[in-house]
C-alpha cells in the first residue's frame, strides 16, 4: 500500500527518513509555496500517547509568530496518517557548521546567541518552554540568519513534566525535574554559545550521573571563552535559576551592551556575514540543492543530511529496562543529596485540520469537544534521543533523556508526560526485540587537523540490516606512528534505521604526541574489528 499524502500538496523529494517517520520537501498546491511536510510513521499512528505528542508540537508552532522559529503551515490527521506542514528553511544546522569549523568565532557565535534568544522570548512570551534547545535545533540560513525548531518535548511554563532535555546543555534542575522555566531555555542557549565560542560543550561527563553531578555543582568554565563574553557564560551557566536572567528577551539586552562594548556596533553585521559563510561551504545539504536524502535513525529520532531542513524529529520511546534503571538511580541520589477518551467513530472516520489562524487556543488549552478536532490536545511526552546510552556507556551529550511513565515517553530528551484532566495512565509498555544485525565493517575514512588543539575523524559503518549498532571512537597522541599511544577520551554512539552510517565527530585533543589517532570499532564487533588511523601535527622530538 502507497504511504500517506496530505491532501493538497505535491511531493517533490525525500529530506530524511527514518523508525519516526520522514520529512518530505513539498509544493502546496493552492499557492505553489514550497514547504517541509514531517509525517508520523505509521506505526507510532496507532499510539495515541506519540499522536498526542506530535498534536502538540503542532500546537505550539501555530502559537508562535516570530521570524526566529520556524513557521507552521497546518496540521492533518486523518485515518491514514497524521503531518504537520511547515516553512521550509533553506539551510543547515548549526551542529553541522560546528562539526566543520569546530567554533564559529565570538561574533559569530553572538550572532547565533542572539538569534536562538529572540526565538526564545517568542515561545516564553506563550508561555511555552522549549526544554530540549541545542545545536541540532537552529537552522542558519545562507544570509547568516537563525531559526529555531523542533518543539518536540516544548510544555507549558510551570508544568512539571518530568526529567527532560539533552543532557550536555539540561539545566541544573531539569535534572530533578523541577518546573519547568525560561531560565532552563536561557542555560541551554548560552551551553550552546559556549560550544560556539571554544569548539567544545561546557561540561562532557562520562556518563549520565557524572555529566548531572558536572551540572550541578562544577564551576562554570568561563575562562575558556574570550574574556569579553565571559560575564554573558557567567550569567547564562549560573547554578540557580535565580541567578540567571528571568526569560530570553532580558537576556538579549544584557548580550547587545556586552558585544557592542567588546566589538562595536557592526558586530552583528559582521557575525552575520561569518554564518554565511560557513553555511556556503555546505551547499550539498541545503533542501535547494536537491542532493539525496542520506537520513539514518538513532532509536526514535530521525537524522537528516547532517543536518537537515529540519534537524532530528522528536518521538518518544520508552526507555530500556537499563537505562531506566540508571535514570531511576541519579534522580533517587539527587533527591537525597538535595535532603481521554476516545474519538466517537465519525470522528475517526474524519480528517482532522489545525492551521494557523486566528483562533488557535494558547498551549495549555483543550481543544472544545466535536465530531471533528481541529486544534491538538494538551501535550504529552515527546521526546528525542539520538543515540541511546545505556548504563556504564559514554552517553553522546546530544542524546535526549527520559523517565519513562506512560506510553509515548522518550528517552535522552527527559519526559514524564502526564495530562491533568486524563485518566491515570497505563503502566509503560516495553518495545518487541530489536532485530539482530551483524556488521560488516567499520573504517575511519577521514582523520584531519582542523585547529591546534582540534580534531576531525570521519567513520563509517556498514551493517546487514537494520538493528542497533554501538559505535565506540577512541582518540590518542603518541610520538610513534603505527601505535596508539596515550588514549585522549573515548566517545560511544548509538545507531539503527539504516544499513550503513557516517559519523563526523570532531575532538579537542589534549595530549602532546606529535600523532593524533583514532581508533573505531562496533557492538556487535565488525568483520574487520576495528580501525585505527592517524595523523603526523608536527615533527617529533629527535
Amino acid at each position: 500500500m502507497s504511504a500517506w499524502v496530505v491532501p493538497g500538496y505535491t511531493e517533490l523529494r525525500e529530506l530524511g527518513s527514518g523508525a519516526s517517520g520522514r520529512v518530505v520537501l513539498a509544493v502546496h498546491d493552492a499557492t505553489g509555496v514550497q514547504v517541509a511536510v514531517k509525517y508520523l510513521s505509521e506505526r507510532l499512528c496507532a499510539d495515541e500517547g506519540f499522536v498526542r505528542g506530535f498534536r502538540s508540537e503542532a500546537r505550539l508552532l501555530g502559537a508562535l509568530d516570530s521570524a526566529y522559529v520556524v513557521g507552521f503551515h497546518e496540521y492533518v490527521e486523518a485515518p491514514g496518517g497524521a503531518a504537520i506542514a511547515m516553512e521550509l528553511v533553506d539551510g543547515v544546522a548549526l551542529r553541522a557548521l560546528l562539526a566543520r569549523e569546530g567554533g564559529t568565532g565570538p561574533e559569530a557565535a553572538l550572532v547565533v546567541l542572539k538569534g536562538s534568544l529572540l526565538g526564545l522570548a517568542a515561545a516564553h512570551r506563550a508561555g511555552v518552554v522549549h526544554r530540549d534547545y541545542k545545536p541540532e535545533n537552529v537552522l542558519v540560513a545562507a544570509d547568516g540568519s537563525s531559526k529555531l525548531v523542533d518543539f518536540g518535548i516544548a510544555t507549558d511554563r510551570g508544568s512539571t513534566p518530568g526529567v527532560a532535555g539533552t543532557p550536555a546543555y539540561m539545566a541544573p534542575e531539569q535534572w530533578n525535574g523541577s518546573p519547568a522555566s525560561p531560565a532552563a531555555d536561557v542555560y541551554a542557549a548560552t551551553a550552546t554559545f559556549f560550544e560556539c565560542l571554544t569548539g567544545r560543550k561546557p561540561f562532557t561527563g562520562g556518563n549520565f550521573a557524572e555529566l548531572a553531578l558536572q551540572h550541578l555543582d562544577a564551576p562554570v568554565p568561563d575562562g575558556q571563552a574570550p574574556e569579553p563574553l565571559r560575564p554573558l557564560i557567567r550569567r547564562g551557566l549560573a547554578k540557580t535559576p535565580q541567578e540567571r536572567p528571568e526569560n530570553a528577551a532580558a537576556f538579549v539586552s544584557e548580550l547587545e551592551s556586552v558585544a557592542t562594548a567588546a566589538y562595536g556596533p557592526e558586530w552583528e553585521e559582521r557575525g552575520r556575514g561569518r554564518l554565511a559563510a560557513l553555511a556556503a561551504l555546505l551547499p550539498l545539504l541545503f533542501p535547494s540543492s536537491g542532493a539525496t536524502a542520506q537520513g539514518t535513525t538513532a532509536l526514535a529520532t530521525t537524522t537528516f543530511p547532517d543536518p537537515p531542513p529540519r534537524p532530528r524529529w522528536r518521538i518518544p520511546r520508552v526507555l530500556p529496562a537499563g537505562a531506566a534503571a540508571l535514570v531511576v538511580a541519579l534522580l533517587l541520589a539527587l533527591a537525597a543529596r538535595a535532603g481521554g477518551g476516545q474519538a466517537d467513530d465519525a470522528a475517526a472516520r474524519a480528517v482532522a485540520t489545525t492551521s494557523a489562524l486566528p483562533g488557535t487556543p494558547p498551549p495549555g488549552t483543550d481543544p472544545a469537544p466535536g465530531p471533528s478536532p481541529t486544534s491538538p490536545e494538551p501535550s504529552s511526552s515527546t521526546d528525542t534521543a539520538e543515540p541511546s546510552v545505556t548504563p556504564g556507556e559514554t552517553p553522546d551529550d546530544d542524546t535526549p533523556y527520559a523517565t519513562p511513565t506512560s506510553p509515548g515517553d522518550a528517552e535522552p530528551t527527559a519526559t514524564e508526560p502526564t495530562s491533568p484532566s486524563s485518566p491515570p495512565s497505563p503502566p509503560p509498555t516495553t518495545d518487541p526485540p530489536a532485530p539482530s544485525v551483524s556488521v560488516r565493517a567499520v573504517s575511519v575514512t577521514s582523520l584531519r587537523q582542523t585547529g591546534p588543539r582540534a580534531a576531525e575523524a570521519v567513520v563509517e559503518v556498514t551493517t546487514d540490516g537494520t538493528g542497533p549498532v554501538t559505535v565506540v571512537v577512541e582518540w590518542f597522541t603518541s610520538d610513534t606512528k603505527g601505535t596508539p599511544g596515550t588514549s585522549d577520551g573515548s566517545e560511544t554512539f548509538r545507531r539503527e534505521g539504516a544499513t550503513s552510517y557516517t559519523l563526523t565527530i570532531p575532538h579537542t585533543v589534549g595530549g602532546s604526541g606529535c600523532y593524533w589517532g583514532v581508533r573505531a570499532s562496533t557492538d556487535p564487533s565488525a568483520a574487520n574489528g576495528s580501525s585505527l588511523q592517524q595523523v603526523l601535527v608536527r615533527r617529533c622530538a629527535a
